[in-house]
């Protein structure tokens, strides 16, 4: 569940004037007017003037934002919501150091006055220690040496994680033998001590080393089923094609998938007979093939190309049907993202999204890594994982992390040797990834991947799904959990991942037996006490709002609890149905006002 933290923090403000999550509820409209209204207005010195605002508005708030002598704010995105609240999300530096855990949402009214703030260090960040005890390159061979890799330049940095405030190198180790795949691990090394403070994998794998291993142990493996549906021999959208008289032209093609059955895909058209798999509607979307090979490098991977624009035969025998999956899954993560929220793309920046399929040799896993800006797609080993985990609920849950990781930036409070992760925040950030990787399905509603609660439905486990979001402990491979207990902080993510995934589907379908579609679902509560929802349309509307406005590195599930409730104050009012249902939904997962823990 893994981003990189050692890359160079865009700069660039990026206007969201649509993000609302209206899409579908009685205000989407008013939504759309005003996004139509304010998109030119907000852009360039309007955005600069929030941004001023907001800036002005932490330091002159110094005991709510913790910011002081020494910091500065690098603003990372600003947001505009229709009833004209702004808010700016910043990384801080002290002392042109990068401040881990320092990064923070300050909240505006309409004229620009404060309104708030969301901070991940609940501290005051003291200034760290000016001189380092250790040299870089001695932080670089630590780093190199925990991680079994090839340390880059060490860079000071202020960590101000879990609580205290450390001078620390932070190092990314690429190659690592510790890492899926050979990837870049990022680790912080105490500059005084020489104590490594975290060592985190710099991609999110979708499988963790307890659940290939609970595999393994069980003679269980990863076989979903194919469709084997030929391509029709007809070139759908034929005749445009052949009217277009130059090149590149956007064309209309069809391709046969693992497990999506025969799906459209818009492609680029290079010549009168030559197609490339890249889909200039979608910001030019584009799925390569990594040839076997551990890349990290997207303009390194092979081109898919076709003459007759017809792609793959269904079956894993063409290396094209798996990387029709990857883009029709990321196709349709991006729309669902651009239909709901109004969001352009993964960073909500206007540019597509990239996939390479075939990546490694025997790598049995799929993954988001941020080093390449890019979905990587193992083939599996042949003996657990069967087959590449281009599913579509899997491609929506990593893009999702892509997200997280363009927004609240969600990572786990520790690592084991084994590369399992713990903590509140990383379970938040894989359930959130189960949350809109159902939320896609439900978005495509392909008859031949239909759309559920369940994830990883069609990987061919015994236990017919990976996780479900109904109740989370009928999952046995991870021991997910219902609730929530102080002991959930200790929890692997996948595991701690039911408690915020169990509440959203309460707050959207409520409590009890019901059957949708072909499923039966049965979701219990911790009191017993029955909760009616609100429909999953307002419920992923909030939690996308609480995610991308209140949400911070360091949010554990109480602090998701005050961020969803925020939500929903400002999408329906704080005397709502919405409202009200939101406070049910966490206290039916034991997450209340009255049990929050002290900070750690």
């Amino acid at each position: 569940m893994r981003r990189a933290h050692i890359r160079t923090l865009a700069i660039a403000v990026a206007v969201t004037t649509a993000a609302t999550g209206l899409t579908g509820t009685a205000l989407a409209g008013e939504d759309r007017a005003t996004t139509t209204a304010t998109t030119g207005a907000t852009s360039g010195a309007r955005a600069t003037d929030i941004v001023r605002a907001a800036r002005a508005a932490a330091f002159a708030h110094v005991a709510a934002t913790g910011v002081g002598r020494g910091d500065a704010l690098q603003a990372q995105d600003v947001l505009i919501d229709p009833e004209g609240a702004r808010h700016v999300r910043f990384q801080r530096t002290h002392r042109g150091m990068p401040v881990l855990g320092g990064d923070l949402v300050v909240h505006l009214t309409a004229r620009l006055t404060y309104a708030g703030v969301t901070r991940a260090a609940g501290h005051t960040v003291a200034p760290a220690p000016a001189e380092a005890a250790l040299t870089a390159r001695q932080a670089e061979a630590k780093a190199a040496a925990v991680a079994q890799g090839d340390a880059r330049d060490a860079e000071l940095v202020v960590d101000a994680r879990r609580g205290a405030s450390a001078l620390a190198y932070r190092i990314q180790v690429t190659d690592s033998a510790t890492a899926e795949g050979g990837g870049s691990r990022t680790v912080v090394v105490d500059a005084r001590t020489g104590t490594v403070r975290s060592n985190l994998p710099d991609s999110d794998e979708f499988l963790s080393p307890t659940l290939v291993d609970e595999l393994r142990e069980r003679g269980e493996s990863l076989d979903p089923a194919t469709h084997n549906a030929p391509v029709p021999t007809g070139l759908m959208g034929s005749s445009a094609a052949a009217a277009a008289a130059r090149y590149p032209a956007t064309a209309k093609g069809t391709g046969s998938s693992l497990f999506a059955g025969q799906v459209p895909l818009t492609t680029t058209r290079t010549g009168r007979n030559s197609y490339l798999l890249k889909d200039p509607t979608r910001w030019g979307t584009e799925t390569r093939d990594a040839k076997n090979l551990e890349l990290e490098n997207f303009s390194r991977g092979k081109k898919f190309t076709t003459k007759n624009n017809k792609w793959g035969n269904g079956a894993v025998s063409n290396r094209t049907s798996a990387a029709v999956d990857a883009q029709y899954g990321i196709t349709k993560t991006l729309d669902f993202y651009k239909k709901s929220f109004g969001r352009k793309g993964i960073a909500n920046n206007g540019k597509g999204a990239r996939a390479m399929v075939h990546f490694g040799k025997k790598v049995d896993n799929a993954f988001w890594d941020p080093a390449c800006g890019c979905m990587l797609y193992g083939d599996g080993d042949g003996r657990t994982i069967k087959k590449p985990l281009v599913v579509l609920d899997v491609t929506g849950h990593e893009l999702t992390h892509g997200i997280v990781d363009a927004t609240a930036r969600l990572e786990p409070t520790y690592v084991d040797e084994e590369g399992n992760q713990y903590g509140e925040p990383g379970s938040l950030n894989e359930s959130l990834a189960d949350i809109f990787g159902s939320a896609v399905e439900f978005s495509a509603n392909n008859p031949k991947n239909p759309p559920n609660y369940l994830i990883g439905e069609k990987l061919g486990l015994r236990q017919k799904f990976l996780r479900r979001l109904d109740k989370p402990s009928l999952d046995v491979l991870e021991g997910a959990i219902d609730y929530w207990s102080p002991r959930t902080d200790d929890a692997e993510v996948h595991a701690g991942s039911g408690v915020s995934s169990h509440a959203y589907y309460l707050l959207a379908e409520g409590s009890g037996r019901k059957k949708i579609g072909s499923v039966t679902y049965d979701s219990p509560t911790y009191t017993g006490a029955p909760v009616k929802g609100i429909g999953r349309t307002k419920a992923t509307a909030i939690f996308y709002r609480a995610l991308t406005r209140y949400m911070v590195s360091s949010t554990d599930f109480h602090d998701a609890r005050v961020a969803t409730l925020k939500a929903a104050r400002d999408l329906y009012g704080q005397n709502s149905t919405e409202f009200t249902t939101v406070n049910k939904a966490w206290a039916a997962v034991n997450v209340t006002s009255a049990n929050v823990p002290p900070r750690r």
